[in-house]
């Protein structure tokens, strides 16, 4: 079993921003907690051929890299400005140039920047509608941050860490969900009282019980 990939894409345009800190800052929370890999892109990243390119085959090099990241990555953690109530508009033309089935299933934790709380409901009315499109699991719990909860580009806020946090948590719960429904109901047991098939943060996949009988297993493991 291969560590799983989280791959952050920032839809901001310059460097340092308030945005692609979110987003990092988040990967790095859901990389560090569970020891997933981790690559964090940006739309300078991504560069100047996605304004003229008009079909994916257009694109060069360095762009196709970024989006094929995004097709392959087992986790997204996306980030987008807001503009006038809504994302920057190239960033929708990256996302416009993936086909629909790439981000079927797949889990997606939201997040936006803003100037203000009036821009809150961004990732409620905008982000979660156009991965919906794309059937993807967009996680319940989305993260906004307001330039408030920055000092010099890094998150500084108490109440957005909580926030980030739950968003995190989230994963947990939506991962028992899935293995729920990915496996049949019986549970593996050997002789040594071993369960089997779980991920629990790192590059094992067993997790031994204590001689009470308790599962040792942290309490964030991933089936």
């Amino acid at each position: 079993m291969g560590t799983p990939k989280i791959v952050g894409m920032a839809g901001s345009f310059s460097r340092p921003s308030k945005t692609g800190s979110l987003v990092r800052h988040v990967a790095e929370r859901v990389s560090s907690r569970y020891g997933f890999d981790l690559a964090v892109y940006d739309m300078i990243d991504v560069g100047p051929s996605l304004g003229s390119a008009l079909w994916r085959k257009q694109l060069d090099e360095k762009a196709q890299h970024v989006l094929q990241e995004i097709v392959a990555a087992d986790i997204l953690i996306i980030g987008a400005p807001t503009y006038k109530g809504s994302y920057p508009g190239l960033f929708k033309h990256l996302i416009d140039l993936i086909d629909p089935h790439e981000l079927k299933s797949k889990p997606i934790l939201i997040t936006a920047t803003g100037g203000g709380d009036r821009h809150a409901l961004m990732v409620e009315h905008q982000l979660r509608p156009l991965f919906g499109f794309f059937m993807a699991h967009t996680l319940p719990t989305a993260v906004y941050a307001s330039d408030r909860d920055f000092l010099d580009y890094v998150v500084a806020s108490e109440h957005l860490s909580k926030r980030i946090d739950e968003a995190v948590r989230r994963w947990t719960s939506f991962s028992r969900d899935e293995c729920r429904r990915a496996k049949p109901p019986s549970r593996h047991h050997t002789s040594s009282n071993v369960e089997l098939g779980c991920w629990d943060g790192s590059d094992a996949v067993q997790t031994a019980t204590k001689a009470t009988g308790q599962t040792a297993a942290p309490a964030d493991r991933i089936c």
